[in-house]
């Protein structure tokens, strides 16, 4: 691979640009109409205009990324996260076309965006899962009247091609199941064109712990450790951290095992993310994320491994530059999102940033394509940067991630940055260990 276009936009785009000119490779940036200033474009060797603002027009336009790869000569394309990134046609019409896609199969994206086959994926390796229908729900209701006996209430029902919070119903009374099966197969039939829905136990006090792990697909794979990123809102993550406090460590190796295994035995390709619910000390899995994800950086701090620069080599059909022995996590790595967006009511906030000024410090790292005069558009997700701060310890972490967040300064618009300000120095957060429900109950959401 000697060229190499981000499909993808804002701090990401910019993050894989980093990681091609380190291994020596050119890049192209695509970009919409609205996108003309972003930071990257500036340090890519060419760009390519793939139509306006509107992202389906544009960012979701495979005919149009494919086309701009063909004109500049580009041989992989890096889908970053979000957009195409688990779109395995979008994958497939690349590879078609003659082109590396960096990241897993078409096949292998298709099998884990379904989430009946995913789960039905992790129960063959010895992956645990969340008790439940173990496939679709059946037509017949008294059959799913049987299975919610055996499951216990509350239950959850999910749509198999759903994902980031939607396509879910709790029940919490058999009396409300059949109904409830019918309103989320109508919603996900509506909204992702799979009305299959599928059925767990409603774990009531769960965190969010997730795996990282890199996989060449040469029968290579390793784990980077787990990541806690249970401080959430309506599902969106807001603060991750590196490793996960307060784990037990029987079961954290056991799963960090099986994990590696999956993807050993799946073929899987690139880098990726197992995401679980952890309650009473065992782990269930929820879904896997067949990108990089968000949150990636706090895994690269504690482990010293870049995770992106991986993703490219072993899509170059090279095998992973790394053994499970050689990593090790060093330290604690704590991220905050920045969101250009009302503090209190959550509310996007585009606009023109007057002034920006990046934290610094010993263990400090900023992911963002902000600068002072750039101009945040209102067409694509509130997310401006990334604050990362590493320690010895997690106190250490979160100490330095006070003082950056004091440090930081975003003029223009408004920013999430008050609310992380308070976050840092929340005495329950502080403590570790909080459940997914945290931060909703202290905002008061309900």
């Amino acid at each position: 691979m000697q060229k190499v276009l981000i499909a993808n936009r804002g701090e990401i785009a910019l993050r894989v640009i980093r990681a091609c000119k380190e291994l020596g490779l050119k890049t192209v940036a695509v970009h919409s109409t609205a996108d003309r200033e972003l930071m990257h474009l500036a340090l890519a060797d060419e760009t390519v205009c793939i139509g306006p603002a509107n992202a389906t027009e544009s960012y979701l336009n495979i005919p149009a990324i494919i086309s701009a790869a063909e004109v500049t000569g580009a041989d992989g394309i890096h889908p970053g996260y979000g957009f195409l990134a688990e779109n395995a046609d979008f994958a497939e019409q690349i590879e078609r076309s003659g082109f590396t896609f960096i990241g897993p199969s078409a096949d292998v994206i298709r099998l884990m965006g379904d989430k009946v086959s995913a789960i039905a994926a992790m129960v063959a390796a010895g992956v645990p899962t969340v008790p439940g229908s173990d496939g679709p729900l059946p037509e017949d209701e008294s059959e799913c009247l049987t299975i919610g006996r055996r499951v216990g209430y509350p239950v959850i029902i999910k749509a198999s091609g759903g994902g980031g919070g939607r396509g879910m119903r709790v029940v919490h009374e058999e009396s409300e199941l059949i109904k409830s099966i019918a309103l989320t197969r109508t919603e996900a039939g509506a909204a992702f064109g799979n009305p299959v829905v599928y059925l767990e136990k409603f774990l009531t006090n769960p965190r969010h712990v997730e795996v990282q792990i890199l996989s060449d697909g040469q029968g290579h794979a390793v784990h980077l450790g787990d990541r806690d990123c249970s401080l959430q809102r309506r599902h969106q993550k807001i603060i991750e951290e590196a490793p996960a406090p307060g784990i037990d460590e029987k079961a954290r190796a056991m799963v960090q095992a099986r994990c590696v295994k999956a993807c050993i035995e799946m073929g899987y390709r690139g880098a990726g993310t197992f995401e679980f619910l952890y309650e009473n000390g065992e782990f269930f899995f929820i879904e896997m994320n067949t990108r990089v994800q968000v949150e990636h950086p706090v895994s690269e701090m504690v482990t010293g491994i870049d995770i992106v620069k991986e993703q490219i080599l072993v899509a170059s059909g090279q095998p992973l530059s790394i053994t499970q022995d050689d990593v090790v996590i060093r330290g604690h790595s704590i991220e905050c999102r920045i969101n250009a967006e009302d503090p209190k009511t959550f509310m996007p906030s585009p606009g023109t940033v007057t002034f920006f000024h990046a934290p610094g410090g010993n263990g400090v790292r900023v992911d963002s394509h902000l600068y002072s005069g750039y101009k945040v558009p209102p067409n694509y997700d509130s997310l401006v940067g990334k604050l990362i701060t590493y320690g010895a310890t997690r106190d250490e972490a979160l100490a330095r991630m006070r003082n950056a967040l004091d440090e930081l300064v975003v003029d223009g618009i408004k920013t999430n940055t008050p609310l992380h300000r308070e976050l840092v120095r929340d005495e329950g957060f502080c403590k570790g260990g909080v459940n997914i429900h945290y931060l909703e109950h202290k905002l008061g959401i309900k």
